[in-house]
């Protein structure tokens, strides 16, 4: 089944929320080790007296929530779905703050009820007094992806006719603290916009929002088409990933449709980016590549920027220059594949298309 893109709305470390196209002048930001949102004014989007006891993430999710349907023209989805792979850290880190400090007495419950991960899809509901079917995915790597998957689904069963989809995580001091005690991150400071030419372990911490709307319909707001959704777990090897690659690209035709143009997660990380550098010496050796990640940095549901990405590709037939990696398109983009993954262990191929 596919979906149309009729609406989306981001919020990232670019300037992503204000212009209605990825910005023609990237944000550099240097000597950084972690990324972080270009927060918008809430209050065009937000009652402030509930703003104020929203958390960062809830505020940028629901913000996002409310443009992306300002934008396609919805005043009510028929499904909110959302995916995150830690959900409201801040919440749950000052929750548990509260715990120790006050020896386990005088708890405000305010940040324990807004640390479930389900949090901002739940807010979403409560502004607009939505009784639809509102449903989260907490799957790591997949979580963006699983949230996509369902929303086809009920697209493709008439369950719905336009679905309110997002992907959204968050970094803390503290997350970041604990995630660098596991090698995740550069332990030196580097420049966004050079991520690739770092050699070494880790990469850069990230963070954002991306809502969609999803709809089984074409209309005049339509910019492109989700045409399948696809994961796969822990590979054994490099063999293993093309062959996945290779049937998702054939379809049902067993017929290799090559795209314009492949979106890769490529992050800077030597052993993860291994994989991307061999893929584009084998099946994605003739097809133009770019990646996302130098951009938004890493975090879990990091495809909801790079579908965001392909989305405005497509609409403005243009691959920004910060974008490219190998090769240039010449004609018509009319089929992009998001390829990424997370450790290697999470790996997603979403196809976008033109309409």
């Amino acid at each position: 089944m596919k979906a149309f893109i009729n609406g989306q709305s981001v919020i990232s470390p670019q300037n992503t929320f204000t212009e209605e196209r990825f910005p023609d002048v990237p944000v550099s930001y240097t000597g950084i080790r972690s990324l972080r949102c270009i927060e918008p004014q809430y209050s065009e989007f937000i009652d402030p007296m509930a703003a104020r006891r929203m958390s960062r993430i809830i505020k940028m999710g629901v913000c996002s929530a409310m443009k992306c349907l300002r934008n396609a023209g919805i005043k009510n989805p028929d499904a909110i779905i959302t995916g995150t792979g830690l959900g409201c850290i801040e919440d749950t880190t000052r929750f548990l703050a509260s715990i120790y400090n006050n020896n386990e007495q005088l708890l405000n419950p305010t940040p324990f009820i807004q640390s479930t991960h389900n949090t901002v899809g739940a807010s979403i509901a409560l502004i607009l007094k939505c009784n639809n079917y509102n449903n989260t995915y907490v799957h790591r790597g997949f979580s963006f992806e699983s949230a996509l998957t369902d929303a086809l689904m009920l697209l493709g069963e008439g369950e719905a006719d336009n679905i309110l989809v997002g992907g959204l995580d968050e970094m803390t001091p503290e997350l970041f603290a604990i995630t660098d005690r596991l090698g995740f991150w550069k332990k030196e400071p580097v420049d966004n916009l050079s991520l690739k030419n770092y050699t070494g372990n880790g990469t850069i911490g990230g963070e954002g929002t991306a809502f969609f709307i999803l709809s089984r319909n074409k209309n005049e707001k339509t910019t492109a088409c989700i045409r399948s959704v696809n994961t796969f777990f822990n590979p054994a090897g490099i063999e293993e990933v093309e062959s996945k690659l290779s049937k998702i690209l054939a379809g049902d035709d067993e017929t290799f449709i090559k795209p314009d143009l492949v979106l890769l997660g490529l992050n800077g990380d030597a052993g993860g980016d291994e994989i991307y550098e061999n893929l584009n010496k084998s099946i994605f050796k003739d097809i133009p590549s770019a990646y996302y990640k130098h951009l938004c940095g890493e975090y879990d549901t990091s495809v909801s920027f790079a579908m965001a990405l392909a989305a405005g590709i497509i609409r403005g037939q243009r691959v920004p220059g910060i974008l490219s990696l190998k090769g240039s398109v010449t004609g018509a983009i009319n089929k992009i594949l998001i390829y990424n993954h997370l450790r290697n262990i999470n790996h997603s191929a979403i196809v976008v298309t033109s309409c």
